[in-house]
Formats: C-alpha cells, sequence, structure tokens
C-alpha cells in the first residue's frame, strides 16, 4: 500500500516531537534554577553547643532536593521577622534557637527562630522539616 503525503508528514511530526522530548529529558543537571545556600544551626539551649548543617538548593541527592522543596515551601517570607506590632499568645515553647544565615534563591538570609511565644512558633514549626531533614532537631 503506497504511503500518500499526509501519512508521511505525519511519520515525520511524530518523529520530531518524540526526538523533541528525549532531548528534553536528557539532564539531571538544573539549567535555570536560583540558587541557595544556607548554613544552619541549632542550639537546644544556652548552654548546649550548637549542632549545624549546610544546604545547597537544589540539591544533587534526593534526599537534599527533598528538603530544598520543603524550605521553598515556606521561604522567603519564614525568614521575615515577626512584626513587632503582631500580637501573639503567651506560650513559651522551650528554649531551642535555630540560626540560618546565606542565601535563598540567590537573596541573602540571616533568621533567627525561637519558640519564645505563639508566633515564633508557628515560624519555628514551619522551618522544622528543613531542620528536621537535615538532623539538626527532632
Amino acid at each position: 500500500m503506497p504511503r500518500t503525503s499526509a501519512s508521511r508528514l505525519v511519520g515525520m511530526l511524530f518523529v520530531g516531537v518524540l526526538a523533541t522530548t528525549v532531548t528534553g529529558c536528557g539532564s539531571d543537571t538544573p539549567t535555570d534554577e536560583l540558587v541557595s545556600k544556607l548554613e544552619l544551626s541549632v542550639q537546644a539551649d544556652e548552654k548546649a553547643a550548637p549542632r549545624t548543617g549546610s544546604l545547597s538548593c537544589p540539591g544533587t541527592k534526593a534526599k537534599d532536593r527533598d528538603i530544598c522543596a520543603a524550605l521553598d515551601v515556606v521561604a522567603p517570607k519564614v525568614f521575615e521577622p515577626v512584626p513587632v506590632d503582631q500580637a501573639c499568645t503567651a506560650i513559651y515553647g522551650g528554649p531551642r534557637k535555630a540560626t540560618i544565615t546565606g542565601t535563598y534563591q540567590e537573596e541573602p538570609v540571616s533568621a533567627v527562630f525561637t519558640q519564645e511565644n505563639g508566633c515564633e512558633i508557628a515560624r519555628w514549626n514551619q522551618i522544622k522539616p528543613v531542620l528536621k531533614g537535615l538532623g539538626l532537631t527532632s
């Protein structure tokens, strides 16, 4: 059965789409993603030695990529301090303190997390998956 021009065109179109799809999937290396490099420190109390860790996003290992994804859910807003005039519940969550410095998506970061009141506990709970993923807190 002879092929018509239309069937040849459909065949060439299919091969072109397939080639484009395959070449688009060829690399695990991100190209246009913004880079984040953070240094993290958690202290159980004032007398305890800090536990420290580093995070580079996008990560090269699956675990790092998962931690970066958890960070992307809450950042950059989580790095902002609680507004001075915000009413917060008078709940003390404990003496733990976390410090994060570096860059998030190439923007400078310098944030401190405590559990001094309800607002700070809420911020702590937002960043906790990142701290836990790095083994800095339970």
